[in-house]
């Protein structure tokens, strides 16, 4: 082959590529968008929208995979993967609200890496999620919340691969921490519960 030709092939193929990114770059923002939505209108009680919101980013990722099934040196690259992971995060987070099952990767078409990935920032938001709780007066929905966050945190650390495998390790030690100060913030409010009735039980007996 003349070098010329060489060169024409090699355009043709990183122009197609190029292409894709780019499709990809946009689909990857809109399931990012979607999914943060779809959180946002759980913590405020808008199920229905929640659930809208959901579906219509399970469809961007399905046109994501579609459009790169044959270009994994695209797929599995980190803006591909960070819009799973927010996207697992609300698949959980729906579940953990809803009271439903929890969908698995294959169920989420989404690679089992970045599944694990997910359930580190899904810890995040149940912080969030407990803190709601404890503002409005709810202890116990926020002590459940606790639970279920420290359910999740027990099963993410059985997960222990190199960084060149499953990058892992950053979400464990933030999942650490969170769950820490969580269960401070706990512990201080059925402390001051306690000390609340305690009080009020003594005005009763000096009425």
């Amino acid at each position: 082959m003349e070098i010329e030709e060489i060169v024409e092939a090699i355009r043709a193929e990183l122009d197609e590529k190029d292409s894709l990114r780019e499709e990809a770059l946009k689909l990857t923002r809109e399931i990012v968008r979607l999914s943060g939505d779809t959180i946002k209108a759980l913590h405020r009680g808008e199920i229905e929208s929640a659930e809208e919101r959901f579906r219509s980013a399970g469809e961007k990722v399905k046109e994501l995979w579609e459009k790169l099934k044959y270009h994994p040196d695209i797929y599995y690259t980190g803006y591909v993967q960070n819009a799973h992971q927010e996207y697992v995060e609300s698949a959980l987070f729906l579940s953990y609200v809803t009271g439903k099952p929890y969908p698995g990767p294959n169920e989420l078409g989404i690679p089992k890496a970045d599944y694990a990935l997910g359930m580190g920032d899904f810890i995040g938001e149940l912080r969030r999620y407990f803190l709601l709780r404890l503002l409005g007066g709810d202890l116990a929905g926020a002590e459940k919340a606790y639970r279920e966050m420290e359910r999740t945190y027990n099963a993410l650390m059985t997960l222990e691969y190199p960084k060149g495998l499953v990058n892992i390790r950053q979400k464990q030690d933030q999942a650490r921490y969170v769950l820490e100060r969580t269960l401070e913030d706990l512990t201080r409010a059925k402390l001051g519960r306690e000390l609340e009735g305690k009080f009020e039980a003594l005005l009763e007996k000096l009425d």
